[in-house]
């Protein structure tokens, strides 16, 4: 146990590997629910705190949240923080997305933003915490410092999270440490959602916060069958026993068999299961996992067939096999019994990950018309360099004799003033400045010219305000094959047209002097990848394009891999492809009306256009 004061603040793991942070008024929510103890139910409905989190449930005994129209189950947990860092102090910094939106960063990295931001920093590099970008306060912006990518960053004012002191429990487990401080009765809820958790709780076995085995049924069934009645416990609300009541012969099924035996709930989330409640005896009280999964489906089909006869609309379940580590229990019966509506929810089959297409034979794959071969391996061919970097950017600089009233944005000193570059220095002097002919922008050229040595240096520069390209931008990308070609299946949301398959395939090996750490070895996971394009105009056009990227080596880079966190290893590189063939769970997939154009637009980016198509033909 801990003595000390903190704030709360809960998180969810997303598929990367990352904890996210709820929001300041959901970790509310969740915490008051948590505080509760079991007499609040152990399950938080997200959509009471946050109405675009409807489909979200967190069973608070296995510390999971579960989304019922996926079926998804993702761990959380509940973190502590000093009060006086950034979700004490009710600060968020956020960066936009590609879309527009703006993202919050996870929990440390926004500490460590608002850390330097008090202390008057004018940036903060991130590489310490094991993210490759630098963030700029003068600008609000985040800069990629392999990729030189900018996107915009801000800080804004939320609520404070939830404070606790005193007695602090190490674990995240539930219910609440009973040190602390106790928390004043929660009424019971009413809502639809609530009303139906309770009572089939009720139905199902004795207690009021979890199920529990019931005995055998004798030999000989009685003659009508009567629900269940808690033995201890608080009187449930009159709405609970009205819905109770139409649940009887739900209830009379399910006490026909014996769970017993049955292992209870793996917590993998939290530390412990929660002590047992006042009508629990001297044992521990029995959790979901004490029903064996014969005993739950036959529960979730009964259910499920009075809430088809009411009309309630379906949405797939996951996890009901029992593959997942969570006990069918918490997808089978949660799923049952909420939707994001507020409704009741009924049992259906989830939509299944396809990544991959029907097998196909040699004689089926057919090259792409218009594009000769269908194999095209790495080279290293780069762009024709000057001499020296000052000659390079001679070609795209203009001097400036009388420098305007404003900022470097590379080393944020005045321009009228020498350069601030603290680095190795360039034969260069301090206080000339330059413009580039084509954006105009104005910089010393003291600054261009470290940022030159930083890169590439591959005879091309990219304006570090706008993103402009002089020249022809190569990458980093290390030696593999691209193979292409047309297979005879469509696409979600092209069926007019066959599929254009592609298959990168990078081997590990030894990082170059280009590279981030020459000399060092690199890994390369996942290999061969395939992704896909419909065999339309566009998605060849795509495919030329995509061509001319794998050429000038911007496909892959190596770096820092957002996925596994592992250092050193191969990574996409700013251009996204689809890898998933017949769905789109992952986001990864089709149907997306967006993607091409999208594609095209970070290709773009990189400097390949149509005009690419010119300079470099197959």
């Amino acid at each position: 146990m801990l003595l000390a004061s903190a704030v709360v603040v809960w998180e969810w793991l997303n598929e990367h590997g990352r904890w996210r942070p709820y929001s300041p008024a959901v970790s509310h929510h969740i915490e008051a629910v948590a505080r509760a103890g079991p007499r609040a139910g152990g399950s938080v409905v997200l959509g009471q705190a946050d109405s675009r989190l409807a489909p979200y449930i967190i069973d608070l005994q296995s510390m999971h949240q579960f989304r019922q129209d996926t079926g998804t189950i993702r761990p959380v947990r509940r973190s502590y923080y000093d009060p006086s860092s950034a979700p004490g102090k009710g600060v968020v910094w956020e960066w936009e997305n590609d879309s527009g939106t703006w993202t919050p960063y996870d929990m440390d990295v926004g500490i460590t933003i608002q850390r330097a931001y008090e202390k008057q920093h004018p940036w903060v590099d991130l590489s310490a915490i094991g993210f490759c970008y630098v963030i700029d306060f003068a600008t609000m912006g985040q800069i990629n410092r392999q990729t030189q990518r900018k996107r915009r960053v801000r800080r804004r004012l939320d609520m404070v999270y939830p404070l606790v002191s005193g007695t602090l429990p190490k674990s995240q487990s539930w219910p609440a440490s009973p040190g602390a401080a106790a928390a004043p009765p929660v009424p019971a809820c009413t809502c639809p959602q609530c009303l139906l958790v309770m009572s089939v709780k009720a139905a199902a076995g004795p207690g009021a916060s979890t199920l529990q085995p019931r005995k055998a049924a004798p030999a000989k069934p009685p003659p009508a069958p009567k629900p269940a009645v808690p033995a201890a416990g608080p009187k449930p609300p009159d709405g609970v026993a009205a819905v109770r009541g139409s649940l009887k012969p739900l209830a009379a099924q399910g006490g026909r068999r014996q769970a017993a035996s049955t292992p209870a709930l793996s917590s993998a989330g939290a530390s412990g299961s929660p002590p047992g409640g006042a009508g629990g005896g001297k044992g521990s009280r029995a959790s979901l996992g004490t029903l064996n999964r014969s005993h739950l489906q036959r529960l979730a089909i009964a259910q499920s067939r009075v809430l088809i006869a009411s009309g309630v609309p379906t949405v797939p379940v996951k996890n009901l096999t029992g593959s997942s580590p969570v006990n069918p229990a918490l997808a089978g019966i949660t799923g049952i019994l909420m939707s994001a509506a507020g409704l009741p929810v009924c049992l259906t089959r989830p939509p299944k990950l396809v990544l991959h297409p029907p097998p196909v034979s040699k004689s089926e794959i057919q090259s792409i018309p218009g594009i000769s071969h269908s194999c095209r391996k790495t080279t290293k061919k780069q762009a024709k360099k000057g001499k020296t970097p000052e000659e390079v950017l001679k070609k795209y600089l203009q001097k400036v004799r009388h420098p305007p009233d404003e900022d470097c944005t590379i080393c944020m000193e005045r321009l009228s003033a020498p350069s601030g570059y603290k680095g190795p220095q360039p034969a260069v002097k301090p206080d000339l400045v330059g413009k580039l002919v084509k954006c105009s922008h104005v910089f010393h050229l003291h600054c261009l010219v470290a940022m030159y040595n930083n890169g590439n240096k591959d005879g091309s520069l990219q304006c570090p305000t706008c993103k402009t390209i002089y020249g022809v931008k190569t990458g980093t990308q290390p030696p593999g094959k691209m193979e292409y070609h047309i297979i005879p299946h469509a696409l979600p949301g092209h069926a007019d047209c066959k599929t254009i398959r592609i298959i990168y395939n990078i081997p590990p090996g030894v990082q170059g002097p280009e590279h981030p750490n020459p000399g060092k070895s690199f890994t390369a996971r996942g290999f061969p990848r395939h992704c896909y394009l419909p065999d339309s105009e566009k998605g060849r056009k795509v495919l030329k394009l995509l061509l001319v990227a794998w050429d000038r080596r911007l496909i892959f880079a190596i770096g820092t891999s957002s996925t596994t966190g592992e250092s050193d290893t191969v990574i996409w590189n700013e251009i996204h492809h689809k890898t998933e063939f017949g769905s789109n769970l992952t986001g990864h997939g089709y149907p997306d009306i967006n993607y091409l154009d999208n594609v095209l637009a970070e290709l773009a980016a990189q400097g390949i256009t149509e005009e690419s198509l010119a300079q470099e033909k197959d």
